[in-house]
């Protein structure tokens, strides 16, 4: 995290742990507060705990459409997009937000896979006039929402953008509007513009910790690859094809055989399902699921990930077998787990 960003947040309350490769805002002393907040107002979180890729060079464009399954030639200054970077074996290494700023395109991905991201990515450049560079102390990213969050975003900056991955550059700031239930905003630019904005929506919303907004994501089926789960599904399965992460125009790409395969070819077994889970100990992405009447041998799916919601259940998403989740109950750990109960 910027050191002059981690102190603006710990003297408005924040606190920090420092995470095996990152730190991240536990909350703002309020975990309660923050957790209704995120049904019954405005939220404001910081992103810190994702990080950012910077690809820049005149080959940047090239370079990327030949390793991500989304077009790149879609991305502007005024477009962002899903998009996955996959394996020779079609299995997702990373999924991310791309977004252009500067004439430089930005990947946004978890902390604890970017390096591993950044040195496989560098591996490919060859003779490409590109470079890649990790930013994620650069930039300040912080998160809005809320049922009133559009309008009060639109009183402070005058303008916004109106729909899911739509772009928009003002004051130093560039603004991603990200899908979800209610208006969502991904908000990025150096720090003492960030700070300025942050002080300004502060008067309407609720300060909230990097799980509540990682919440967010889960209610919107946005699916986050992690180090456990690096290597676990084809982007199929985590509904990639949904939510417009993959092209199957676009030509080739690392591991493009396999995905298209399975589009035109293949009959998809497993699938992401947003499910709720009541159980003391947090579900961690990676986590094994079983059905009922089967045995612990063989496992039937993947969480991908989860989070405390407002009732104080776990809200997650899940890679599970189709058929399973239509003839039988799923459980987290083993056959004798807590069971999800799909939304």
């Amino acid at each position: 995290m910027n050191t002059d960003w981690n102190t603006f947040l710990r003297q408005r309350g924040a606190a920090i742990v420092e995470g095996s490769v990152a730190e991240r805002v536990c909350s703002f002393g309020q975990p309660v507060a923050e957790l209704q907040a995120l049904d019954n107002g405005n939220i404001l979180a910081d992103v810190s705990h994702l990080g950012l890729i910077a690809v820049q060079g005149a080959d940047a464009a090239t370079f990327l459409q030949g390793q991500l399954t989304n077009d790149i030639r879609t991305i502007s200054a005024m477009q962002s997009q899903i998009s996955a970077y996959c394996s020779p074996k079609g299995r997702m290494l990373a999924c991310m937000r791309i977004f252009m700023r500067d004439d430089t395109y930005y990947l946004t991905l978890p902390r604890d896979i970017l390096d591993a991201t950044l040195q496989r990515l560098r591996m490919f450049v060859l003779r490409a006039k590109v470079t890649l560079s990790d930013a994620s102390d650069t930039l300040v990213y912080i998160g809005y929402a809320g049922e009133h969050a559009a309008e009060t975003l639109n009183a402070a900056l005058g303008t916004i953008p109106t729909h899911s991955n739509e772009v928009l550059s003002i004051n130093g700031l560039t603004l991603l509007r990200l899908p979800g239930p209610s208006p969502r905003f991904g908000i990025i630019g150096a720090v003492a513009a960030v700070q300025a904005l942050w002080n300004l929506l502060r008067v309407s919303a609720q300060p909230v910790g990097a799980d509540v907004w990682d919440l967010l994501d889960i209610r919107a089926g946005i699916p986050t690859v992690y180090t456990a789960t690096r290597e676990a599904f084809v982007p199929q399965m985590a509904n990639l094809d949904s939510i417009g992460g993959i092209s199957f125009k676009k030509g080739c790409y690392t591991g493009q055989e396999i995905v298209a395969r399975m589009h035109y070819l293949g009959t998809l077994k497993r699938r992401m399902f947003l499910a709720e889970i009541i159980t003391e100990a947090a579900p961690q992405p990676g986590d094994a699921l079983y059905t009922s009447g089967a045995t612990n041998t063989q496992s039937i799916g993947t969480l991908v990930a989860a989070q405390c919601g407002s009732r104080g259940s776990y809200e997650a998403l899940a890679v599970v077998d189709i058929k399973s989740v239509a003839t039988g109950q799923i459980h987290l750990h083993d056959v004798a787990g807590a069971p999800l109960t799909f939304i």
